[in-house]
C-alpha cells in the first residue's frame, strides 16, 4: 500500500497544526503509524491521496447514513450554494428543516439551529440551568458531550484514548458543578438525587453510548433518567448527537420509547454540513433569547447550505433504510464473533442497529471500567491489519464503527474476510 503522499502531507501538516489534525483520534497516536490523508469519498469508500481505497466504517464520524457523496444531498446543496452560502437572516428553508426535525422527534416541540455538537449540548445544559434555577449537572463515565469546560470531566472518547479522563484548563470550581457517575447504575443516580435532588438542574446522557464504543442501555436505566428528573424538577436531556437519525427515524429515543426534556442532535441532522439542533419541551424552550432571559446566538446557525443537506437526507430516512442497516449491522456482527472464534481471540461484540463496536475483552461492556478493561495492543494489532487490507476503521477502541445504506452484503463480507487475517 502506497503512503508516501499522505507521509508527505502529515509532515507538513504538524509544521502548522496542532498534531497536524484537527480532532485528536484522527492522529492515529492510539494506534500508531501515520493517518491517510482523504482525497474523496463516494458511497461506502474512501480514496486516500496515494490513491489507495477504503471501505470506510468511520462515515465522518456518523453522519454519512447514506454514504458518501450521495447524488441527491450533493445535488440539492450545489443547488442551495447557487443562491448564496450564508446570510444571517431567516430563510424558509430553515423553517422547513425544523418542521421536519419536529415531525420525526415527537419530544421536541421548539427548537434551535447551532452549528456543533457540542453547542447543542453546551446550549441545551445552560436552558436547563435557566429554566430550573439550579446549578448541578450529572453525566456519566464513558459518555462524551462535547469540549465545553464542565462537560470534560471523566469524559469518554479521544480524551480517554489519551488516558486523561480530565482536561487542562478547565477551572475546578466549573468542574465541581458536574457529578459524573457510572453509566448504567440506576441505584448511583437515586442516591444522588436523594442527597442533592434540589440542586441537579440535568442529566444528561448518551442513551446509546458512543464514545467508549457502543454501549447500550440496561433495562430501565434510561427510563429512571426520565423518571427521577420528573419527580424532582430537573431536566433530562438525550445527547443524539450520534444516535439521532442512526438507531431509528426518531433516535435512540424513538427505539427505545421514551421522551426526554431536552434532546440534541447533530451528524446526520446535517447531512455531513456543520449542523446542529437542541430542542425540546416548548415552556422550556421559551427560556432562550429573545423569548427569554437564556441567551445563545451564533452567526452561522441554521444557514442554507448546511439545512439543505440535512434536508435532503432526513428525507430519504425510511423503514427499508433502517431495515438495510439492521441487517447488514447484524451480518458484520455475527462475522466478527466467528473470526474472533477462529482465532481464539477473546472479543466481545456490541451493536445497536448500525453502531458497532468490537471490544478485546470477555464483555459484555457495560460502563466505562468494562470498557477500559480491554486489550489496547490487541485492538492496535487489528486496527493496523484492517487498515492494510482496505477497512477503514475508527482509530481508537473507544469509538463505535458505523454501516452506512451504501455498503453492501458484499462490502460486509470482504471486511469479514479482513478481521479473520487480521486478528489471526
Amino acid at each position: 500500500m502506497k503512503r508516501e503522499k499522505s507521509k508527505a502531507l502529515f509532515e507538513r501538516a504538524q509544521r502548522v497544526i496542532v498534531a497536524g489534525v484537527n480532532s485528536p483520534v484522527r492522529a492515529f497516536r492510539a494506534v500508531g503509524g501515520e493517518p491517510p490523508f482523504i482525497a474523496r469519498a463516494k458511497g461506502s469508500r474512501l480514496f486516500d491521496a496515494d490513491d489507495n481505497e477504503f471501505i470506510d466504517y468511520v462515515g465522518s464520524w456518523g453522519p454519512a447514513i447514506l454514504g458518501h457523496a450521495d447524488p441527491e444531498v450533493v445535488a440539492a446543496v450545489q443547488k442551495a450554494l447557487e443562491s448564496g452560502l450564508s446570510f444571517g437572516a431567516p430563510t424558509a428553508l430553515e423553517v422547513e428543516f425544523a418542521e421536519r426535525v419536529i415531525a420525526m422527534v415527537p419530544s421536541i416541540e421548539l427548537l434551535r439551529c447551532v452549528s456543533s455538537g457540542t453547542e447543542a449540548t453546551m446550549s441545551a445544559i445552560r436552558v436547563a440551568r435557566g429554566f430550573t434555577g439550579r446549578d448541578m449537572l450529572i453525566k456519566f463515565e464513558g459518555c462524551y458531550h462535547g469540549h465545553a469546560d464542565h462537560l470534560l470531566v471523566k469524559a469518554g472518547s479521544g480524551a480517554a484514548t489519551f488516558g486523561e479522563p480530565d482536561s487542562a484548563g478547565v477551572p475546578a470550581a466549573i468542574a465541581r458543578l458536574t457529578l459524573t457517575l457510572p453509566y448504567n447504575d440506576i441505584g448511583a443516580l437515586e442516591r444522588a438525587f436523594a442527597e442533592s435532588g434540589t440542586q441537579i438542574a440535568a442529566v444528561i446522557v448518551e442513551p446509546v453510548v458512543g464514545n467508549m464504543g457502543c454501549v447500550p442501555p440496561l433495562p430501565g436505566f434510561l427510563e429512571a433518567i426520565v423518571a427521577l428528573c420528573k419527580k424532582h424538577g430537573a431536566v433530562s436531556i438525550f445527547d443524539e448527537v450520534m444516535t439521532g437519525f442512526r438507531l431509528s427515524a426518531a433516535g435512540a429515543q424513538g427505539r427505545y420509547g421514551l421522551r426526554p426534556d431536552l434532546t440534541a442532535l447533530g451528524k446526520i441532522a446535517g447531512g455531513g454540513m456543520p449542523l446542529a439542533v437542541y430542542g425540546g419541551r416548548r415552556d422550556i424552550m421559551s427560556k432562550v433569547a429573545p423569548l427569554g432571559p437564556v441567551y445563545q446566538a451564533g452567526t452561522l446557525s441554521g444557514n442554507p447550505s448546511a439545512v439543505t443537506a440535512g434536508l435532503a437526507t432526513l428525507s430519504r430516512l425510511d423503514d427499508a433504510l433502517y431495515a438495510k442497516l439492521e441487517n447488514l449491522g447484524a451480518r458484520l456482527e455475527a462475522g466478527l464473533n466467528e473470526a474472533a472464534a477462529a482465532a481464539h481471540v477473546e472479543l466481545c461484540v456490541q451493536r445497536v442497529g448500525s453502531m458497532l463496536t468490537p471490544f478485546f475483552t470477555a464483555g459484555p461492556v457495560r460502563d466505562w471500567n468494562d470498557a477500559a478493561k480491554q486489550d489496547k495492543e490487541r485492538f492496535r494489532s487489528f486496527h493496523r491489519g484492517m487498515l492494510e487490507r482496505g477497512i477503514y476503521w475508527p482509530a481508537s477502541q473507544y469509538e463505535a464503527a458505523f454501516i452506512s445504506a451504501a455498503h453492501t452484503e458484499a462490502d460486509i463480507d470482504r471486511t469479514i474476510a479482513a478481521a479473520r487475517e487480521a486478528l489471526r
